[in-house]
């Protein structure tokens, strides 16, 4: 069975030197990660690879250190020939699409723009890269932070087609309300773009030392909509648009990301906060936060009027 990865080829946060990579994979029909760190993990067990993890980056928090092996054990253990890969720059353009035909291999020194130490990006798959949706650019992110990540057949055909994409929308939720899932989508851009505005300096965007912002925060149990720190407690904030999704599985949903950002991010004593962000008021919603004292619920209007005259 075909199966879907997003993989980012180098950051984007340096557009020389991706330019430059991307350039180099485009002609060899490759992509590599990187962590060259860990030395040669292609044959390593999954112990192994977690013991070579922890050892080679020993001051990363558990969270990281887990999404790193993860992530590599994927790469070796996971995607295989006939699988596809789409390439990002960045978390809103599409590079490139292409087929992979062979499996993950180690190769130090294959790529001459990636040979410094902290640079270095020894594994490697063959991919033959097509023709279609190259540089294809999305109007709001569309990419988690994940150097590799898995995607549904159908969140591949909505990037890949003209349809409006929602990569971020798991297999298991429902939406009661599509107006306001649409709505809400472009919603999360306008409050990340406006946040201290908004917020009245009372919030900030979280972002931790391996360069994950809090829009679209990558966990593994799928990304939070936007982490935040609340200034004046330092406590972490998890905020959580509905979008259209029934009461109970926003509140399932926001408590299993506050459960995975205290143990996975909060330092000793650091509290975990919750807010929901909804459009209309609903006593489903209200009575479950009711027996519950760390989750608030906000909301927002909308207005659009038009005028003969400007």
């Amino acid at each position: 069975m075909t199966r879907y990865w997003v993989i980012a080829p180098f950051e984007s946060k340096n557009p020389e030197v991706f330019d430059r990579v991307w350039q180099f994979d485009l002609a060899n029909n490759v992509i590599s990660i990187g962590w060259n760190q860990v030395g040669d993990v292609s044959k390593m067990s999954h112990e192994a690879l977690i013991e070579a993890v922890a050892s080679a980056y020993p001051d990363k928090p558990n969270a990281t250190k887990s999404l790193f092996v993860n992530m590599l054990w994927s790469f070796y253990h996971e995607i295989n020939p006939d699988d596809v890969v789409i390439a990002r720059k960045g978390r809103k353009i599409l590079a490139a699409i292409g087929k992979v035909m062979k499996a993950g291999f180690y190769a130090p020194g294959k790529n001459s723009y990636l040979t410094s130490p902290d640079n270095s990006h020894p594994n490697f798959l063959e991919v033959e890269w097509l023709n279609q949706s190259r540089n294809k650019i999305f109007p709001n992110i569309v990419f988690p932070m994940h150097s590799i990540y898995e995607i549904t057949e159908g969140q591949y055909l909505s990037l890949v087609e003209e349809s409006t994409p929602e990569l971020f929308t798991t297999s298991d939720e429902t939406v009661e309300n599509q107006n306001e899932f649409v709505l809400e989508k472009y919603l999360e851009e306008f409050i990340v773009s406006n946040f201290n505005a908004i917020f009245k300096g009372k919030l900030k965007i979280y972002g931790d030392a391996e360069g994950l912002d809090g829009q679209q925060y990558s966990t593994d149990i799928s990304p939070i909509d936007i982490l935040a720190i609340e200034q004046a407690s330092n406590s972490l904030v998890v905020i959580e648009l509905k979008k259209g999704r029934p009461s109970d599985q926003v509140v399932g949903q926001i408590l299993r990301y506050m459960g995975w950002v205290k143990q996975n991010l909060c330092t000793d004593g650091q509290a975990v906060k919750g807010l929901v962000i909804c459009r209309d008021p609903d006593p489903k919603l209200s009575y479950a936060l009711t027996m519950v004292n760390n989750i608030d619920v906000q909301y927002y209007s909308v207005s659009f009027t038009l005028r003969k005259a400007p």
